[in-house]
């Protein structure tokens, strides 16, 4: 097509075993072009109304972004989507690594996943074609061996290979997906859901080059090499590069928004131990993705206290915090332990971490006690009990089988309070940031179709400093007032709706959030000459702000559908009481202000005070037709 995109989609049906391609034209691509708006429209489109999301009937996408593949760095993301059974909403997670620019090299742009194989199968994708092969073989198998074995079976060691892990196999309402052993679809389940359909891994191999899809390769590709000399020289860029995100454990301690003992406290007695001196004693190297000069993925390899190998990703901050002061263990041999347990499992860590600090208050609170852990003393600090509760969950064994259904779930069948130490949002468990001390975090938890998720728009300290790198940056996309990090007023809100939009658009091109202005060191002007040299659009940074809005709107349809509107749209109850220790200690979210912020953000966003878009905002947006199909009668 020369716009960027193969212009084809892959389908597969798993029940009748047959493969098709589907192709479409440019005013679709211009409207759907990647990533989370082509696989929510998809699934708006073709999953049927409150299908059970371990069931047949749930659509599982995979979907590149539009740059995905791209020679620039960070232009590596693919989205999983589908109704998530953790939530029982719009599921999604984002990963990236080499799979998804594979994909695009491999002739489509999406694969859509319908039914059920009546045994173990995996796909095998190469150069425009597809064939459902049988994974009886694999199925239980650690993921090493199955990439291993299924590089052998195709006799390219270049394959890249998309998996789950035991956990996805067994249901894991939480399970993940991995690519090469180290970059992850972590959140919303979207594991189980391909374990459910009895897909053990997706192989693809691709001879094609991005450059031979785009209007402009020249001017692509000049843009990719004068970014990539620019990391060094831009602070953000450098910081990943030299330290990566467990950078962060110093920097949330200090502000006294660490995640310590299941959010109840700010500062962690034991940070200096989890902080970045200790983390980068025990890294042995950093890895990267697909063209990408960032290089932040850790590698740790050791063997002390634990003993740990490289054949997967390193804890990187979420995993540090989770299982680290969220759990109340000070020691970063056991984090990356049971870091490497959920890798090797495939359990997301957001999660497992969350759900497992959960458990810990109601063992200590006397919710539950040792005849309900099969024994196991499961009080917080205790590394033991942590490294051993992991495999029981991917097992879905004694405790680990009210564990693996989630914190909600897990408060609902304890009951006698337990929903008040369930730190959640639409029944997705909190990411490692507590917004009693960045409240727009607190807006994208509430809001954000997904759940507890910290990557929908950009955090607080960023709209501080008028003079800092990030916010000169963020006045190309029209933010131009500060604001600080608990105001929840009129100019916070419209921050964080342009904000929600510009990440929403990352989604839909493909890029890591470590790539693009405000957060790193791509500005904004470089994405939109991205997006012009692939496609050749006449396109500015407004249209990609409407691209954005799009994916979100589509997004919320699909849960207005699904019976999950603004009524979840709310924080766990602690967030509302103060913290316990800390800076912060005392400092609270107020609920009637967190309220009223909501429905300001509701009308900044063309919806109704219901959390439903209105049908002028939807015409607006060339989706008018998501309210017949949502039955929202707006």
């Amino acid at each position: 097509m020369g716009h960027g995109t193969n212009g084809t989609i892959l389908r597969v049906d798993l029940t009748r075993t047959t493969t098709r391609v589907e192709t479409f034209d440019d005013d679709f691509y211009r409207t759907y072009p990647g990533g989370k708006a082509l696989a929510a429209f998809h699934l708006l489109r073709d999953l049927v109304p409150g299908a059970d999301p371990l069931g047949p009937d749930n659509v599982l996408i995979l979907a590149a972004g539009l740059l995905t593949g791209a020679p620039i760095s960070t232009a590596t993301r693919f989205n999983a989507i589908a109704r998530s059974p953790l939530t029982g909403g719009f599921g999604e997670s984002e990963a990236g690594g080499y799979w998804g620019p594979e994909l695009k090299m491999a002739g489509f742009e999406a694969i859509i996943v319908t039914g059920r194989a009546p045994e173990p199968v995996y796909l095998s994708i190469r150069d425009g074609s597809a064939e459902i092969r049988d994974a009886r073989h694999l199925w239980g198998q650690d993921p090493l061996t199955v990439q291993t074995a299924i590089r052998d079976e195709l006799g390219d060691r270049l394959v890249r290979v998309l998996q789950i892990g035991r956990a996805g196999e067994n249901g894991v309402r939480y399970a993940m997906i991995m690519n090469e052993l180290r970059h992850y679809n972590g959140r919303t389940g979207m594991g189980a859901v391909m374990g459910s359909k009895n897909l053990r891994a997706v192989a693809v191999r691709g001879t094609r080059k991005y450059v031979e899809l785009a209007h402009d390769p020249a001017a692509l590709s000049e843009i990719g090499k004068r970014l990539a000399k620019q990391i060094p020289n831009h602070p953000q860029g450098w910081d990943l590069r030299t330290k990566g995100t467990p950078g962060l454990t110093d920097v949330q301690n200090a502000a006294g928004i660490l995640p310590t003992r299941n959010f109840r406290y700010g500062q962690f007695e034991h940070a200096d131990a989890l902080g970045l001196d200790s983390y980068l004693q025990l890294r042995t190297g950093t890895r990267t993705c697909y063209a990408c000069a960032v290089r932040c993925k850790p590698e740790m390899a050791f063997s002390d206290r634990y003993t740990v190998t490289n054949t997967y990703d390193g804890p990187e901050y979420e995993a540090v915090a989770g299982f680290g002061s969220n759990c109340g263990i000070g020691d970063l041999q056991a984090v990356a332990k049971a870091n490497e347990l959920c890798n090797e499992l495939g359990i997301d860590c957001i999660s497992a971490a969350g759900t497992i600090a959960f458990a810990m208050e109601c063992f200590e609170n006397g919710l539950i006690g040792p005849a309900d852990t099969d024994g196991i003393d499961l009080r917080f600090g205790n590394i033991e009990a942590l490294h051993a509760v992991i495999p029981l969950i991917a097992e879905r064994r004694g405790i680990g089988e009210l564990l693996s259904q989630g914190s909600r779930r897990a408060a609902e069948v304890i009951g006698r309070g337990a929903d008040q130490f369930a730190m959640h949002a639409k029944g997705l468990e909190l990411a490692m940031h507590d917004p009693r001390g960045k409240v727009g975090v607190g807006l994208g938890y509430a809001t954000n179709e997904a759940g507890g998720d910290h990557l929908v728009g950009f955090h607080d300290p960023l709209w501080v400093n008028r003079d800092s790198v990030a916010f000169r940056a963020a006045m190309d996309l029209g933010i131009t007032e500060t604001s600080e990090t608990r105001d929840l007023g009129p100019t916070k809100v419209r921050t964080w709706y342009t904000a929600e939009r510009w990440n929403s658009a990352e989604k839909v091109l493909g890029l890591c959030f470590f790539g693009p202005a405000p957060r790193s060191f791509i500005q904004v002007a470089d994405v939109v000459g991205a997006v012009r040299a692939a496609t050749g659009w006449d396109i500015g940074v407004d249209d990609l702000l409407e691209i954005g809005e799009r994916a979100v709107n589509l997004a919320r349809m699909f849960n207005v559908r699904e019976g999950i509107a603004g009524a979840q749209d709310h924080l766990p109850p602690r967030l509302h009481a103060p913290l316990e220790n800390g800076p912060l200690q005392g400092v609270a979210i107020q609920r009637d202000e967190f309220e009223r912020a909501v429905a300001d953000l509701y009308e900044v966003k063309g919806w109704y005070p219901t959390g439903i878009p209105t049908r002028e905002r939807l015409r607006a947006l060339a989706i008018e037709w998501t309210a017949e199909a949502a039955g929202a009668g707006t």
